[in-house]
This record gives C-alpha cells, structure tokens and sequence, in this order.
C-alpha cells in the first residue's frame, strides 16, 4: 500500500517554536483505554478492532494556546445572557507575529441565525445555550494529494465534555487557506462553563480519506455468506484482527 502524505504548513519561524505541531491521534489514546484488559473471562471494548481504529485513525489538532471561557453568564451591562473568550496571544494582535493564530481582539463568531436560531429545531442551537458560536483559530494550513480530503471532527470516542467543533468536510487538495473551526459549548453538562482550554488540548480529528463516486444497492445475502460467518465465531478472541482487519499506518 502506497504511503500518502497530508501537510500542515506554517511560517517557518512559527514550525521551529514547536508549540502545537500537528501529530497522529494514536499518540492522544486515552487512559481509561489503555488500562483496559480483553480476556476470555472479561471481554471489553479493548478487543474492537473498529472501536480502535476510531482512536487511531488520522491526525489530532491541539490548542495552539490557552483559551480562556465563560459561556452563559449573566452580562448586567447589556441585561442578558452572554459569553466571554480570551487568548492567551492576544497581546499579540499588533504584533503581526502569525496569522490566524486566536490573536485577533474581537473574537470570530457565527451568529446562531446561521443554523436557523432559537426556533430553527438545530441542536446545536440549544446545546450552546443560544449564544454565538466561537472559532478556534487553525495555524495550519493543511495539504493532501490530488483526489483526498479531510474530515474534520472531534476526537472520536475521545471528545473533551466541555465542548466540540461542528464537524466539516474540506477538499484538501484545493483549499490553500486556513480552515477555523466553530466550538459548540456543552450547554448539556455545563449550562453555565467558566474554564480554561489549555494549550495542548485536542480540539479536533483530521481524516484524509479519497474521494469517490458512490451508488447504493438493496440486495439479498447469499446462502453461502451465511455460511461463511462460521469462521468468525471459532474463537473467543481476536476473530476481527486476525481474519478481516487490514492495519492502517499513520506517521
């Protein structure tokens, strides 16, 4: 199998700080995960080979810098609710040190209006308390080959509770520019937030994937693929990783 390269690029200067490079999400597996046992006499998620591939598949995105958030609190000044983010670049704004790197003053937002609002019926809406939806500012700009693109999600199976980005597909190989990426608030679990999204903190899954054209069929299953299902129930352990999964290689 023939090994792909996808790019994240950024001014020199900035790629030698090492700050927040860009790196395979199989070095971001959790914890809770890797203290998991898979035995005959306790059989967990840790033997799902597809459960894995989530948590290792593609590339991970980190916070360039701290962020801080108050989402939903009570704004006297304008008597309503209201939410509040802060850079730790900011003080760089004037500075023009690095482009879109969340040292803009005011930060980019996208009205609720733009997924139809209160009354639109998006999730997304109510989940953020219907407030404005906040931008993580990307300093990479991301390259794949002809023909690939990129799904853009949170961390599969491993997303942050406070927060997600609503999720994007970007053809890669012809966008040459920053691709930013609108936060969603837990409104569900945190209906008034007041933290700190640290620098290093994973905001975002990168899939580069090959375009193709598809068709969908309906069609009955032959009695001899029923048959075939034998193989995989002979064991007790491992029938998926030994019989059909193919390994993946992300570097």
């Amino acid at each position: 199998m023939s090994q792909k390269i996808i790019k994240f690029l950024a001014p020199k200067k900035y790629v030698d700080l090492k700050l927040d490079h860009p790196k395979p999400i199989k070095l971001n597996i959790p914890n809770w995960y890797k203290k998991l046992e898979h035995t005959i006499e306790s059989r967990t998620v840790k033997g799902c080979i597809p459960f894995l591939d989530t948590l290792t598949t593609g590339y991970v995105l980190s916070m360039p810098g701290d962020m801080i958030i108050e989402h939903n609190f009570d704004n006297n000044k304008i008597n309503q609710k209201d939410s509040f983010f802060k850079n730790s670049f900011e003080e760089l704004a004037t500075l023009g040190v690095q482009e879109n790197l969340n040292v803009n003053l005011h930060q980019e937002t996208h009205d609720i209006n733009q997924l139809g609002g209160k009354e639109g019926g998006c999730p997304f809406v109510k989940k953020n308390m219907n407030l404005p939806f906040y931008k993580i500012l990307n300093p990479w700009i991301i390259k794949t080959p002809p023909g690939y693109s990129c799904l853009f999600t949170s961390p599969l199976n491993n997303e942050d509770d406070r927060f997600s980005i609503i999720s994007g597909i970007v053809d890669t190989d012809n966008y040459d520019s920053y691709i930013n990426f609108p936060i969603i608030i837990n409104g569900d679990k945190y209906p008034n937030l007041k933290t700190i999204l640290k620098a290093g903190t994973p905001y975002a899954q990168v899939i580069p994937f090959k375009r193709d054209n598809w068709k969908m069929e309906i069609g009955f299953q032959k009695q001899d693929e029923r048959w075939a299902r034998l193989k995989m129930v002979r064991k007790f352990l491992h029938n998926y990783k030994e019989l059909i999964w193919s390994k993946k290689s992300w570097k």
